[in-house]
């Protein structure tokens, strides 16, 4: 095993059996709280019609559930599966084990926003017509949201410094929710059944979980063919890639915290490819990294850890 990829007290995926039990109680919270969530937000008007919580505050109900009730859910689960089995707190892998692994947490950080860039890079290529160079899109959304002219620049300058620094952290709070149960929790769990196997099945187990809100347009909207159900495949597609490099900076770390801080660096910077989109963009494509264009880069950055990277072959 090379130095550059140390062993993981993670669990081996050779010996042992899947704890049935375990799983079950925390895919059925996990899932549970989630999607009554979701049927809470569909009940009150949905994401786009959600009623605000504070009058004139602009702050929706949906947009105060999702990054708590919803995102929380898995967090939630492996609480409750390790209460109700008896399980107690061992292998929380909330240490953050920084020593030896301040590369892995770097790439977490900024890996995301270089494999969003290319992809980014990859869809204008292929769609140079869906390519504004001029930022007028973005230059007239924001007039016509701020009533006055704004430098489309200074906005793009704000979003990428704030991607590349500070909201990959913030990010990190709200995404340490999701990871907990997934990579920290269901991931271990499912190991028994071989590493690579247990990373894919928690990337798709990942992606169906988003589905209700796909269905209310989450993320890609309906304007694309076979819509939502063609948005709901696209979903399992990236987090299956994007959850193989979470699972890497998990497993290599043996902590939760990599993984949170990339989930965070993702969200930080999924929009940034939107700011150069002519007209309306083709969400199912890109050049979000959650379009199957975007997404191409994590893709292949997942077949190389799968095939080439030694924590897979535990």
């Amino acid at each position: 095993m090379s130095p550059s990829e140390p062993h993981s007290s993670a669990g081996s995926g050779s010996v042992g059996t899947v704890e049935r039990r375990r799983v079950g109680v925390f895919l059925l919270v996990a899932f549970g709280v989630a999607w009554l969530t979701a049927l809470l937000i569909y009940a009150t008007g949905g994401l786009t019609a959600s009623p605000e919580v504070v009058a004139g505050t602009g702050l929706t109900l949906s947009a105060v559930l999702l990054p708590t009730a919803y995102m929380f859910a898995p967090a939630v689960g492996n609480v409750a599966a390790r209460l109700f089995t008896g399980e107690g707190r061992s292998d929380l892998r909330l240490r953050p084990n920084l020593r030896g692994n301040l590369r892995t947490y770097a790439l977490a950080w900024w890996g995301p926003a270089v494999l969003t860039v290319v992809g980014a890079g990859v869809y204008f290529l292929l769609f140079p017509g869906r390519f504004d160079p001029t930022l007028s899109t973005l230059a007239a959304a924001l007039e016509t949201a701020a009533g006055v002219a704004v430098d489309p620049w200074l906005v793009v300058a704000v979003q990428v410094g704030l991607a590349l620094t500070l909201a990959p952290l913030l990010n990190a709070l709200f995404a340490f929710g999701e990871e907990f149960g997934w990579r920290a929790y269901l991931l271990p769990k499912l190991r028994p059944l071989g590493t690579i196997r247990a990373t894919l099945l928690v990337g798709v187990v990942w992606g169906v979980w988003h589905w209700p809100l796909i269905a209310m347009g989450y993320n890609y909207g309906f304007d694309y063919p076979g819509a939502p159900a063609v948005g709901m495949l696209a979903m399992c597609w990236f987090t299956v890639t994007a959850g193989t490099f979470l699972a890497w900076v998990t497993l290599r770390a043996d902590s939760v915290w990599p993984a949170a801080l990339g989930h965070g660096a993702i969200n930080a910077v999924a929009a940034v490819g939107l700011l150069f989109v002519a007209g309306p963009p083709d969400l199912l494509l890109g050049p979000t990294a959650l379009g199957l264009v975007g997404s191409l880069p994590w893709a292949v950055l997942a077949g190389w850890l799968l095939v080439r990277t030694s924590v897979f072959g535990e």
